[in-house]
């Protein structure tokens, strides 16, 4: 674990009092709130990105722990983001056997990525792709779409459908959409209806206007704002009057 311990040395020198207090308002850490109790050292991602890039070829499965465990949360995204790159290498090289045991890890440790920019820049490149490539296995993502009150695997189930859509595949994504339309979560509404518009762009108009049809009534306002943002004026208008 030497590589995770220069990391965090080096990722602990940079602390910056100003924009870290700046990230934990926009993060949404204080009390009742979906990031509560999270802590920033001020990075930005530009910043983290070169950080993983400068340690990525050295990086082992170890290290990685060891970085989403951390109690800073730029730390553990650089963890998360570190896994992507160890589940794209291994394709890559197409050493196909150490996947299955990534996406487990990844399983396993969900709920250090808590919160939606730990869940948005990861899930859909290694949970995602993994379901495209494995269709057997998009039971998994809609079990997590029904654990109630788990929002991170919540959201994880939704946007890893992203994956999907690029690839063509929509029933996964409204079948989520079709749990979450009574979900008291704002992040579930956003990201769902985010998944939506994605149909809609990629070739799935159709069916998103059918989905949309049947569900107007009772989709969130916010969910069908989100899903309908690239329709024309007029097909907006419509579906925000119903």
């Amino acid at each position: 674990m030497k590589i995770a311990n220069a990391i965090i040395e080096e990722m602990e020198g940079m602390f910056d009092a100003i924009q870290a207090n700046h990230l934990a308002r926009f993060f949404k850490t204080g009390k009742g709130e979906y990031g509560e109790g999270d802590k920033f050292l001020g990075i930005k991602v530009p910043v983290t990105r070169a950080i993983v890039k400068k340690y990525r070829k050295e990086i082992s499965l170890n290290d990685v722990e060891s970085l989403i465990n951390s109690k800073w949360h730029e730390i553990r995204l650089v963890g998360f983001l570190m896994l992507v790159d160890l589940y794209r290498s291994c394709l890559k090289s197409q050493e196909f056997d150490k996947a299955p045991g990534l996406v487990n890890f990844y399983l396993a440790n969900i709920d250090k990525g808590n919160n939606w920019d730990l869940v948005d820049l990861v899930s859909e490149y290694i949970l995602g792709d993994w379901v495209l490539r494995n269709p057997g296995y998009g039971g998994i993502l809609i079990n997590m779409a029904e654990r109630e009150g788990a929002l991170w695997h919540q959201r994880v189930a939704i946007v890893s459908t992203f994956t999907l859509i690029r690839g063509g595949e929509f029933g996964l994504t409204f079948q989520i959409a079709e749990k979450f339309l009574s979900h008291p979560h704002d992040l579930i509404h956003k990201a769902t209806g985010w998944m939506l518009r994605e149909v809609g762009k990629r070739g799935g108009k159709r069916e998103l206007v059918k989905f949309l049809e049947k569900y107007k009534s009772v989709m969130p306002r916010t969910m069908l704002r989100y899903a309908i943002e690239r329709f024309p004026e007029e097909e907006r208008k419509y579906f925000m009057a119903k």
